[in-house]
């Protein structure tokens, strides 16, 4: 495929049109409001299907060290780093059956991680594992994930299938009552929460959704006692099924490819097309990726984290399509490099991403052999828009004749659903099975969303205390009022699309604190005025991504076209930046949080 020539100002002036006229066609009044969270008389479709049910057990009343809410990526980090700083009973509580977190629940056909899995997989160091694929299949993922679970002994005090329902600080023996759905109610001298940003799988606010009569799922609880197969294909249950997919994200882009296989007809129901890059997946060697050494998992993640965060190497050891476009992608998180002359870097990076978009609009036409379905396929917006997706099998789908390419910008979406079908326009498409490749409510967890309230000094609770001038925090970690619980994900600190590196960054801090206020016998609490300096510091350098997101086709970066949230939510230098930030006050300043002494009745 040859390289896009960059484009002259007439051409720029008509894609800008061209972006602005599909924006418009897809820009719904109800915005974020037009998905509806998967509970109440949806429930069904956030259940465990990969669990044979929970097990009996009593309810828990007895005290741990620490109590980490979440199973996934993050909790498994923070009780590895836990762990290595001596603490002995940590108790993590999940709502699935294993270890695992988004890839304990994402088991669909062709699930594989988009980031390369030898910066994307954490503890390779430490664990001794070289991941066999350069971008691992959902299944690998999960099995090193018990790989760490296991190395670090966290099995024998974890809680699965369980969820937590509130966490209440008490005073008196200062620590907090955990209660969960399973009847406990244990205590925890500290709490660290690590619900994910894609715990919460969502679903289309479609008229009808509910009158379905057919088979129906979501992508992140696979019905595999439907379809038949396996992660890997051989879906013989789907032979003669009409399917539809509603969903081209990144979820659809690999599962859409193994349902042309097996199933009798499947129907894509798209809004809006997701750019969709080379991928070239293949086996690896320890000697590709030079694990050779001690360190090396260690130095390839910093390395990559670096070239995404806008530093300068002297050489890109993963060399893929998301470092070679990581100028372009800064777009999606703060940069410093955006200080300056505002009109000069945007006339820059309008060509950059002009000629790059142009790229990938030429491989759909290149790909796809229908002129009018190829058409529908090209991706009209700025690269970073929408997360870039990657597949080799994707577009060469739709030249199969048992797939169909359903667009519904013109409607907006799907319009409604009756108990056998789907309607856009004036088709209805009869359907036997339809799944929801929706995704999941980025960004959102229980405590945020006030699903798991959290009461701390004097009963206050979180969310009512930043109801009136919105989250407070040292780093995005700690908040006043609140001792000793720690809070990670993406609040007010820093991001990076390999996500989880940040997660092990954050869980080196988190542990960190707890060592801290273990060896100082304190409680773990910034001040107010703790609070107020780093508001101040990541509202000083915010840079105004408003113009940009303004002008994107409608998704979960701008709000579903509702704008991006206000106030300064995340450290305006990168994320390589903020974790130097993170090892020098670690160094120099902790102290700022172990604001008193326990309680004589406490120590004792």
């Amino acid at each position: 495929m040859t390289t896009p020539q960059a484009p002259t100002p007439d051409e720029l002036a008509a894609l800008r049109q061209r972006y602005r006229l599909e924006r418009e066609r897809r820009v719904r009044p109800d915005g974020a409001r037009q998905y509806q969270p998967t509970e109440a008389e949806f429930g069904y479709y956030a259940a465990d299907p990969y669990a044979a049910g929970p097990t009996d057990r009593e309810p828990l009343e007895d005290t741990v060290d620490v109590a980490v809410i979440g199973g996934g990526f993050g909790g498994i980090l923070a009780g590895a780093r836990l762990r290595q700083q001596g603490v002995e009973r940590v108790r993590i509580v999940e709502i699935g059956g294993d270890f695992g977190g988004t890839w304990y629940w994402n088991r669909y056909p062709g699930v594989h991680c988009d980031i390369e899995s030898h910066v994307y997989l954490p503890l390779l160091d430490e664990t001794g594992y070289v991941p066999e694929w350069k971008y691992a299949p959902g299944d690998e993922i999960r099995r090193h994930a018990v790989r760490i679970a296991q190395r670090f002994n966290l099995y024998p005090d974890a809680l699965f299938s369980t969820a937590v329902t509130s966490l209440t600080w008490e005073e008196a023996s200062e620590t907090w009552i955990v209660a969960t759905d399973r009847g406990d109610a244990f205590r925890a001298t500290y709490v660290v929460t690590a619900t994910g940003t894609l715990s919460e799988p969502k679903l289309p606010g479609i008229p009808g959704i509910e009158d379905f009569k057919g088979h129906t799922f979501h992508t992140s609880r696979w019905d595999y006692a439907y379809t038949g197969g396996t992660p890997d294909g051989g879906m013989a249950g789907l032979s003669r099924k009409r399917v539809g997919v509603v969903g081209t994200g990144a979820t659809g882009i690999q599962v859409i490819p193994a349902l042309a296989e097996d199933a009798g007809h499947v129907y894509v129901f798209q809004r809006t097309p997701s750019t969709v890059d080379v991928r070239a997946n293949r086996r690896t060697t320890a000697e590709d990726v030079g694990a050779d050494h001690e360190g090396w998992a260690g130095e390839r993640r910093e390395n990559y984290l670096r070239i995404v965060s806008g530093e300068t190497v002297e050489e890109d050891l993963v060399a893929d399509q998301w470092t070679a476009s990581a100028g372009l992608l800064e777009k999606l998180l703060p940069s410093f490099r955006r200080q300056g002359d505002r009109k000069t870097f945007e006339a820059a990076y309008e060509t950059a991403d002009a000629v790059k978009m142009n790229e990938l609009r030429d491989r759909v036409e290149q790909s796809v052999t229908d002129s009018d379905t190829a058409e529908k396929l090209k991706p009209w917006y700025r690269y970073a828009c929408k997360r870039p997706t990657f597949s080799d099998k994707y577009y060469p789908a739709f030249n199969r004749a048992n797939v169909t390419l359903v667009d519904t910008a013109d409607t907006h979406g799907i319009e409604r659903i009756t108990e056998h079908g789907v309607v856009v326009g004036d088709t209805t498409y009869e359907i036997d099975c339809l799944i929801f490749a929706t995704g999941f409510s980025v960004g959102t967890s229980g405590i945020h969303s006030g699903k798991l309230p959290v009461h701390g000094r004097d009963g206050t609770q979180l969310l009512h205390a930043w109801a009136r001038q919105g989250p407070r925090s040292l780093h995005g970690f700690t908040s006043n009022g609140f001792p000793n619980l720690i809070q990670m994900g993406p609040l007010q600190n820093a991001s990076s699309v390999n996500y989880t590196h940040i997660l092990d960054e954050q869980a080196v801090h988190a542990a960190a604190l707890v060592a801290a206020a273990e060896a100082k016998d304190a409680l773990v609490e910034p001040s107010r005025e703790g609070e107020d300096a780093w508001l101040a510091v990541l509202a000083e350098d915010a840079p105004d991504h408003e113009w940009f997101h303004a002008e994107c086709t409608p998704g979960y970066y701008n709000r579903e076209g509702g704008g991006r949230p206000n106030g300064p939510t995340a450290y305006p230098h990168g994320a390589f930046a903020f974790h130097e930030l993170l090892k020098r006050w670690r160094e120099e300043s902790i102290g700022e949080v172990l604001l008193r002494t326990r309680t004589p009745a406490r120590s004792s």
